[in-house]
């Protein structure tokens, strides 16, 4: 993390505790929500590979015109925990997000502002691109190299693979970090 730039959570040596604490996995949609609409003035967001949806719709809650795409078709969850309230929240039952259901093309970027690839399995570097051609901006926050048209060299990750490809396609990275478990560090690619 110290080597992107980035500040721990809390100082080595130190214990964390209270709000310092890591938050569990299942907060990563809200984290990022929030995260996003400090970030972003509220525009138009694809959740690429977004699955059953909980964060375009907690995009939505914040503003932001968000939709899915992923080639799988599933409802909205009926229920969140959510950290801010500390307490189940149900989604109405008839309530839903736009949706693309298709594997994500770079042509997709045409229509969006913002691509943001929270498990974008065979997206990133189409996302990328898209970024590169139409001028969106790109957030992810990278785990596997499933179904990708390149693979990292030997000795470099795939979260410097794709950052390599970002600076190689004539755009600006700003790495970032939530404070979850598990894969908690991304960047942001786009021209500005």
């Amino acid at each position: 993390m110290e080597e992107l730039g980035l500040t721990p959570f809390v100082a080595p040596g130190t214990r964390p505790s209270g709000d310092l604490l890591p938050r569990l996995k299942r907060f990563r949609f809200e984290l990022l929500a929030d995260y996003v609409a400090a970030r972003f003035d509220p525009c138009r967001v694809a959740d690429v590979g977004g699955g059953k949806g909980l964060l375009a719709w907690l995009l939505q809650e914040r503003g932001f015109r968000a939709s899915v795409i992923d080639p799988v078709a599933q409802p909205l969850p009926g229920k969140y925990k959510s950290l801010a309230l500390d307490k189940r929240v149900r989604i109405a039952p008839d309530a839903s997000v736009p949706r693309v259901d298709a594997a994500f093309e770079a042509s997709h970027g045409s229509d969006f502002d913002l691509l943001v690839g929270l498990h974008a399995h065979g997206s990133n570097v189409a996302m990328l691109e898209a970024a590169a051609d139409f001028g969106c901006n790109v957030l992810l926050l990278p785990c596997c190299v499933i179904d990708e048209p390149l693979t990292p060299v030997a000795g470099r990750s795939w979260f410097y693979c794709l950052t390599d490809r970002a600076e190689a396609l004539g755009l600006g990275l700003e790495y970032f970090h939530l404070n979850f478990k598990g894969q908690n560090v991304g960047f942001i690619a786009g021209r500005g």
